[in-house]
C-alpha cells in the first residue's frame, strides 16, 4: 500500500536537496538579479500605460531562458516543464504560484531583446560576473568556429535564386514567409554540405571560458571573423588557431601590434609540410584542441542545431546558449575549487 502524507511536497524537496539539485547549486554562485538588471538596462521593460496584466519579472524570465538553454527545450516544452517539474518551479520562484510563463510569454520576451538590439546583453553580463569571481581571461586565447545547423528549406531553383539575392518570392503568402529561413546559407566541410549559421568563438587557455563570439551565416569563411573575436583583455598575447585561419598579411599586421600568433600551417600536394612544420602543428594542436571541448559542451546542450528562423534569432539563441555554458563552467570551477587569480 502506498503511504500518503500531508507533507509530501516538503519531503520531496528535502530528498531533491539531498540528491543534489544542479540548479540550486547554480543559485549559490550566480547573481541573477544583476543579470536581470543589465538586461532591463539594455532592453527596458514595456510600458504599462495601456493597462493589462503586468509582465513577469525580468529575473524570472532570465532564469526561464537559462533553463531552456541548459536543457535544450523548445518554448512549448519549457511551458510544460514549468507546470510539471519541481526543480524548475523552485529555481524560477514559482513553487507556490499557479501562474507560469507560457510559450507566447517566452517568445515575446525573446522578441523584446531582439527588437532592442540586446541579444548579446546576457553574454556580456555573464562575462562580467566571471571577472568579479576572479576568472579573468588568462594564458592566451584559442579561436575556432563551428557550424550550427538550421532546418533545411525546400525551394525551387527560381526561389533559391531570389533568396540568394536577399529577397523573397512575391507569390509567397505571409504564413509561408514566416516559415522560410531566407538568411541561413549552405556551406561545405570535409566534403559534406550543411545549412545554417556559424558561431566563431574565442576561449581563454586558462579556464576555457568563452570570452568573445560572433554569429554569422554558414557560408562566411571562418577567417573573416578572426579579428572580431580577438580578446584584448587576455593577460597573454598568444593566439592559437587551426590552419583554416592562415593569412600571411593579417599575421604580419597583428604581429606588429604585439600579438604572438600560433597558427597551424597547411601543406599541399605540391608543397607538403616539412618535419619541423609538422612538429609545430602538433605542439599547437595539443593546446588549441581545448576549444573543441567548448564546442562539445555546447553540442551536449543542443548548441549544434537551431529551432528558430533568421539571423537575428540565431544570434539571440547562441548568445544565450554560450552564456549558459559559461555559467555551467563557472559553477563547476567554484565547486571543484579551481583557483581564481
Amino acid at each position: 500500500m502506498i503511504k500518503t502524507s500531508l507533507f509530501a511536497d516538503q519531503e520531496r524537496e528535502a530528498k531533491l536537496n539531498k540528491l543534489g539539485d544542479a540548479l540550486q547549486v547554480m543559485e549559490q554562485h550566480v547573481d541573477f538579479a544583476a543579470l536581470a538588471a543589465e538586461i532591463d538596462l539594455a532592453a527596458p521593460r514595456p510600458s504599462r500605460e495601456r493597462g493589462g496584466r503586468p509582465p513577469f519579472p525580468t529575473e524570472l524570465m532570465v532564469r526561464v531562458l537559462l533553463i531552456q538553454q541548459l536543457f535544450n527545450l523548445s518554448d512549448e516544452q519549457m511551458e510544460f516543464q514549468l507546470l510539471d517539474r519541481l526543480s524548475f518551479q523552485r529555481f524560477v520562484g514559482l513553487r507556490a504560484s499557479s501562474q507560469i510563463p507560457d510559450r507566447t510569454t517566452i517568445w515575446t520576451f525573446k522578441e523584446r531583446l531582439i527588437q532592442a538590439g540586446a541579444s548579446e546583453s546576457v553574454f556580456d553580463a555573464v562575462n562580467r560576473q566571471l571577472s568579479r569571481h576572479g576568472y579573468i581571461a588568462r594564458g592566451g586565447q584559442m579561436i575556432d568556429a563551428s557550424i550550427v545547423q538550421a532546418p533545411r528549406q525546400s525551394l525551387s531553383k527560381e526561389e533559391k535564386a531570389i533568396v540568394s539575392e536577399g529577397a523573397m518570392p512575391a507569390d509567397w503568402k505571409p504564413a509561408k514567409r514566416r516559415q522560410k529561413d531566407v538568411e541561413a546559407r549552405w556551406t561545405k566541410k570535409h566534403g559534406k554540405s550543411y545549412f545554417g549559421y556559424k558561431v566563431s568563438a574565442n576561449a581563454d587557455k586558462r579556464y576555457t571560458l568563452v570570452r568573445k563570439l560572433k554569429v554569422s551565416t554558414a557560408s562566411e569563411h571562418d577567417t573573416m571573423h578572426f579579428e572580431d573575436v580577438l580578446d584584448c583583455a587576455n593577460t597573454s598575447r598568444d593566439i592559437l588557431a587551426d590552419k583554416g585561419y592562415v593569412d600571411g598579411e593579417r599575421e604580419a599586421r597583428l604581429s606588429k601590434q604585439g600579438w604572438r600568433l600560433h597558427i597551424q600551417r597547411k601543406g599541399s600536394k605540391d608543397k607538403p609540410l616539412s618535419a619541423v612544420q609538422q612538429r609545430r602543428n602538433h605542439r599547437i594542436a595539443r593546446t588549441r584542441a581545448r576549444i573543441e571541448h567548448v564546442f562539445a559542451g555546447l553540442a551536449q546542450m543542443g548548441g549544434k542545431a537551431l529551432r528558430c528562423i533568421g539571423l537575428a534569432r540565431a544570434r539571440l539563441h547562441l548568445n544565450w546558449k554560450v552564456a549558459a555554458y559559461n555559467l555551467q563552467r563557472l559553477v563547476y570551477m567554484k565547486e571543484a575549487g579551481v583557483e581564481a587569480f
